[in-house]
């Protein structure tokens, strides 16, 4: 019991000289610091290691070496309140083994930075205070690499000419690009993105004004469709899932969304979108009637399912055929 206390309170030491705020100098992080050292009760600081750990094997090994038990439902709590600012500050690293893997993959891995684990070899030791001063100097231009190679890796999406956003990497914003690119000039030709979701920040891109003009004063609680475009000419917005691992507008996402967009002056238009027809295939049975669905690997195509109109809004007493 001494042995963890001793690491516990080192670890908080380690995180307020690093310069980490208040906020992260706490015994969750200190655990969360540890578990990336391998840093059990009886090793030496000298002794750390930095094997690639997610979430949920770090706070395996915090049950197993340091008896704290934490509900699976922290889990976004370690990742948004230590681990992104521990790789803000350049601390670790996610995914080095594979730094374009998607933000919420399960495989999502992170490690200590290689300098920041030899500094920490040191601590206890008569160089530390002087490690750590040479250390903190460089900081700042290791910070603006790491930002640099992070942004490398984000997926650029044309939303209008000579405009462009990015979007943090993997399948899900690859289907979103797909979308903007290859849908809506085809089907909704000059129409205009008003929200494009990200799997790294819930509001990627948001016209809030423009949506706010059409009628629609969205609840931050609400769950947007992946993507929201006004298809100005005939005054339609086209609602867009975006299907890789969730699933498609089936009869209460259909319900979900007429309610969040409630207000729309707007013709509302429900469109499932997915990558390819294998995607599909698993979940035809599933999506709603007076739908439409568009696959990225025939671009040209849309299939509609039933109803009186082909891409287009249904007033309300028409949904679902009744």
């Amino acid at each position: 019991m001494k042995r963890r206390q001793a690491h516990i309170r080192a670890a908080r030491t380690v995180i307020a000289a690093l310069g980490m705020p208040l906020a992260q100098q706490n015994e969750r992080s200190a655990l969360t610091l540890l578990a990336l050292l391998n840093l059990t009760p009886g090793k030496a600081w000298a002794d750390a290691d930095n094997p690639p750990m997610g979430i949920t094997p770090i706070m395996d090994w915090v049950r197993e070496h340091y008896g704290k038990e934490y509900a699976p439902n922290t889990r976004e709590t370690f990742r948004r309140q230590t681990m992104h600012q521990f790789c803000d500050a350049g601390i670790v690293l996610y995914n080095p083994d594979k730094p374009d893997r998607p933000v919420n993959s399960p495989k999502a891995v992170y490690r200590i930075e290689p300098a920041t684990l030899a500094l920490l070899r040191t601590f206890g030791t008569p160089a530390w205070q002087a490690n750590l001063a040479v250390y903190l100097s460089g900081r700042g231009t290791l910070l603006a690499r790491y930002a640099r190679e992070r942004e490398q890796e984000r997926i650029p999406v044309e939303i209008a000419p000579g405009k462009e956003i990015t979007l943090s990497p993997g399948e899900h914003s690859e289907l979103i690009r797909a979308i903007i690119e290859e849908f809506a000039p085809r089907f909704a030709p000059g129409s205009v993105l008003v929200y494009a979701g990200d799997t790294g920040d819930k509001w990627g891109y948001f016209d809030a004004p423009l949506l706010a003009g059409l009628g629609v004063d969205v609840d931050p609680h609400g769950k947007m469709p992946d993507v929201v475009l006004h298809f100005v000419a005939k005054n339609w917005l086209l609602l867009v899932e975006a299907v890789t691992s969730h699933g498609p507008v089936d009869g209460k996402r259909h319900d979900e969304l007429a309610r969040l967009f409630a207000g729309s002056s707007a013709g509302l238009v429900y469109v499932t979108a997915f990558p390819d027809r294998t995607s599909m295939g698993r979940y035809l049975g599933e999506i709603a009637w007076e739908t439409e669905v568009w696959v990225a690997d025939a671009p040209s195509h849309l299939i509609h399912f039933d109803g009186l109109r082909f891409l287009g809004p249904y007033p309300a007493d028409e949904a679902h055929g009744s």
